[in-house]
Parts: structure tokens; C-alpha cells; sequence
């Protein structure tokens, strides 16, 4: 899959309304500036160094791990001066990667959830990895998932290279689940192979508590987190989307009503109190809560014992909500030389260097990084990382999907209103449906196609 990266790659001209669109639709984030803890601004006077431009979204516990592992590549690589900027996170973020790709601006490095690669137009906005140079600084195809890197592949080429996974994790209190004789040999909750085990094990905790405390932060109100539970339940029943050559949909409305009559069990039988902040009554009391990874260095702050797994596999395949962040090559019109050779040094030694990355939470993607002496000792990243990342649960890869994507913002309401109450399980589902087909038959702004034009076009 290696490619002529000195080659310029032509584009179809996008004017800025359709970048504005493609991207979410939200104007450009006002203003950027170097990672404030690191020492981007050493590579304003770099003299004759290599100067690397590097984009990324990190902010908060994320952005100041980020920083530390760039300012360790600088340590190691004198020769190579990075200039790094944290932008706003979400769709102004991706809006100023389009916008400066398509006006030749873009910076040699960037982050991007993975699963929005294919919505921005490969070969037009982004440029494929060389994977022969990538071997050369130590990174190789066979070091990685097999599902996690093919999805950062289009028409054949790589376009996203893996830094992590991170993953949705149900969260529990070790010592309300002691008491209601919970946990195995081993300190830790068995997994629930039914939907019946799994309310069980909520009412043997429920007798633990104090009126008033809420068995399960559930974020059921919430259309992110209301999308992301449905994907992960929705494959643990094999559920599909699309017809592989994306030309009709093939969503299940039993195995999505029976997904979301789950998820509203929750609010109905009182197990959730919608609206309260789940993180914080999990501090709390709260025995239970479903969050992202990114919550474990919160929760590690606090005097809280604590075990994590993912989400649990209620139906019977374990299955649990996963996205990326990958490295990626925004369109430049003459990638090469030393610029870009010292963007795929810093994306390499990135990736195989995650072990401060997972002080985050976050898995790492790079697999030789789960036999570091430093990485084992983490917990309890222990207790998920491995099942987390031999059980991803991904949006479709569509153009329209991945991390605040057009399909969320459309879909996530629907699971939500049915979480609430404002809508049967099985309208949802069948709401859900009607706009996945309409999604489907929608052109993607980046390059004027439809999911089946691009999927046709892959296989030319």
C-alpha cells in the first residue's frame, strides 16, 4: 500500500460553504495557540532543524499527557523542531482541518477520530501513509488489531494510523459490591451473560443504598452517550447497518427495539435518575456508572476503590463502544522531504511510545505496548484494556459516521427520546431506520457522492 508521496494528488475545488457543511456546519474555532505546557514555541527559533507542524484536539488531562510524550520525542530528536497547536475540540476542529487542507494550508501532522476518515474525502483532503517508511521507524500492520487498522483504510490505503482506542466502560464501586456479595475470588464483578443477570446484579446492589442514591449513571438524556450504549448492544446482537455495497440498509428493527427496551428498563425501574451528574454520584455512593475511559484518571484522583470493565455482554457476544484517535496526513500539495519525513518519525514514535498515553485511560493501539513493565502496572486499564480491544464495537464506516458525526447528531436523540420515555422502543427503531435511508441516499459535501458512488468507487 506504499504510495508516491512526492506525487501531488489532484482534488475537485471545495469552496468554503461545502468545507463549512462537510465539517459539522459550525464556524471556525476563533483562535489557536501552542500546547500551553509544552515548548512549541522553541520551534519558532529552530534555526536550520527540521520544522514539524502538528495539529491536535487534546485538552485537560489528554493535552497535558500530549504534551509530555512531544516534549520526549524533542529530547530525542534535537534535529526536529515540532510546532504543535490544540484547537478547539468537535466540529470546530474539523472544520479548520478542511478548511486549511483544501487551501494547501495544512500542517504536516494532525489528529482525527477514525472513524470520520471516510467523510473527508480520501486522496482529495487527507494523504495515505507511506507504509514502507512507517516500517522503517518501527511501525508494522502486524502490531496492531486487525479491525482497528482496517478502518483506517480507504480504496486500498491507509489514512489513519492508530494512536488508541477508547472505549465506553462500565465503572463499579468495589465496596457496594462487596456488600452485596458481588465480586469473585479475585476482587472483581462477573460479567452478566443476560439481560436478567444483569438487572439482578443492579438490584443486589440497589439494597446497598441510602433513598435517593441512583443505582446507574446511565447519561440517559444524553444523544452521545445514548448512541454510543446503542451501537455497542446493537452489535453484541451482530446487528448491521448497510448492505456492503452501500446501496440499501439492512438495520434490524426487532434487534433495535430489543436493544432499546434494555436501555429504557433502566429509567422505567428507577435504576437511573435522569438528569443527575453520574460521575459525580458515583463519587458519591452510586455503585454503578457508564462512562468513557477518559473518566479513569478522575476517578483514580479520588479515595474511591474501583474496577472497570466494558460495557457487559447482556447479549450474549461482548461487544463494547470504541473509537480512535489516529494519526493523519492533511492534504499537502507536495508532501515530502524533511518535513514530512519528521511528521512520520513523531506519529511513530507516538504511537509506539503510548504507554504515558494510557495514563489517560485511553488502550493503547500499538499491541507491544501491553508487555511494558510500566503499562502493566496501571490500573484498572488492566482489567479492560485487553477485552476492550478484542471486542470493539464501531460506527458503520460511512462518510457520514464517527466521532460528532451527522449520524449521531441524527440518531442520538431518537435513542434518547426513547431512553426518556418520549417515544415506544419500537418507533424508535424504526425512526432510526427511516434515517439511516435517508443518510444513505445524501451526498457526501467533500466530494459530491453518495455512500454508494464512494463504495462503487473503491472497488473500481
Amino acid at each position: 500500500m506504499s504510495n508516491d508521496r512526492g506525487k501531488v494528488m489532484g482534488r475537485p475545488g471545495l469552496n468554503r460553504r461545502q468545507l463549512l457543511t462537510a465539517a459539522g456546519g459550525l464556524t471556525l474555532a476563533g483562535s489557536f495557540g501552542f500546547a500551553a505546557l509544552g515548548k512549541g514555541a522553541d520551534a519558532l527559533a529552530a534555526g536550520d532543524r527540521t520544522r514539524v507542524r502538528y495539529w491536535n484536539l487534546f485538552q485537560g488531562g489528554d493535552g497535558a499527557n500530549q504534551v509530555a510524550m512531544v516534549d520526549a520525542f524533542r529530547e530525542e530528536h534535537p534535529d526536529i523542531a515540532v510546532k504543535d497547536a490544540t484547537l478547539a475540540w468537535g466540529n470546530p476542529y474539523y472544520t479548520k482541518i478542511a478548511m486549511a487542507a483544501a487551501g494547501n494550508r495544512a500542517p504536516d501532522l494532525a489528529v482525527m477520530h477514525q472513524g470520520r476518515i471516510p467523510g473527508f474525502a480520501p486522496g482529495r483532503l487527507l494523504d495515505p501513509w507511506d507504509i514502507d517508511l512507517l516500517a522503517e521507524y518501527g511501525v508494522r500492520e502486524a502490531d496492531f488489531n486487525p479491525v482497528l487498522w482496517r478502518r483506517g483504510i480507504v480504496d486500498g490505503r491507509l489514512y489513519a494510523l492508530p494512536l488508541d482506542i477508547h472505549v465506553q466502560l462500565s465503572f463499579y464501586r468495589k465496596d457496594v459490591c462487596e456488600k452485596a456479595s458481588l465480586l469473585d475470588a479475585d476482587g472483581r464483578l462477573p460479567s452478566a451473560g443476560s439481560p436478567d443477570d444483569w438487572f439482578a446484579i443492579l438490584d443486589a446492589a440497589r439494597g446497598q443504598l441510602k433513598k435517593g442514591q441512583q443505582t446507574l449513571g446511565l447519561h440517559a438524556n444524553d444523544q452521545n452517550f445514548s448512541w454510543w450504549f446503542f451501537v455497542a448492544f446493537y452489535q453484541q446482537l451482530a446487528g448491521t447497518y448497510f448492505t456492503d455495497d452501500r446501496t440499501a440498509v439492512t438495520f434490524d428493527t426487532d434487534k433495535a427495539t430489543q436493544v432499546l427496551e434494555f436501555l429504557r428498563k433502566h429509567v422505567t425501574e428507577g435504576y437511573v435518575t435522569v438528569g443527575e451528574a453520574d460521575a459525580e454520584a458515583f463519587l458519591a455512593g452510586s455503585p454503578f456508572t457508564w462512562e468513557g475511559n477518559w473518566s479513569v484518571p478522575y476517578f483514580n484522583g479520588e479515595k474511591v476503590e474501583y474496577g472497570a470493565q466494558p460495557l457487559p455482554p447482556v447479549f450474549g457476544t461482548p461487544a463494547t463502544h470504541a473509537e480512535s484517535h489516529s494519526f493523519i496526513l492533511p492534504h499537502r500539495s507536495a508532501r515530502g522531504g524533511a518535513a514530512d519525513e519528521g511528521a512520520y518519525r513523531l506519529a511513530a514514535y507516538m504511537v509506539t511510545h503510548a504507554t504515558t498515553w494510557a495514563n489517560g485511560g485511553h488502550v493503547p493501539a500499538y499491541l507491544p505496548t501491553f508487555e511494558d513493565p510500566a503499562y502493566l502496572k496501571l490500573a484498572p486499564q488492566d482489567e479492560y484494556s485487553r477485552p476492550a480491544m478484542e471486542h470493539p464495537a464501531t460506527e458503520p464506516h460511512i462518510w457520514f459516521a464517527g466521532s460528532t458525526g451527522v449520524l449521531a447528531q441524527r440518531v442520538g436523540p431518537v435513542v434518547a427520546a426513547s431512553n426518556l420515555g418520549s417515544a415506544r422502543p419500537d418507533q424508535a427503531a424504526r425512526r432510526i431506520k427511516s434515517a439511516l435511508r435517508q443518510l444513505l441516499a445524501t451526498r457526501n459535501p467533500m466530494d459530491g457522492r453518495t455512500a454508494a458512488q464512494e463504495a462503487k468507487g473503491a472497488d473500481a
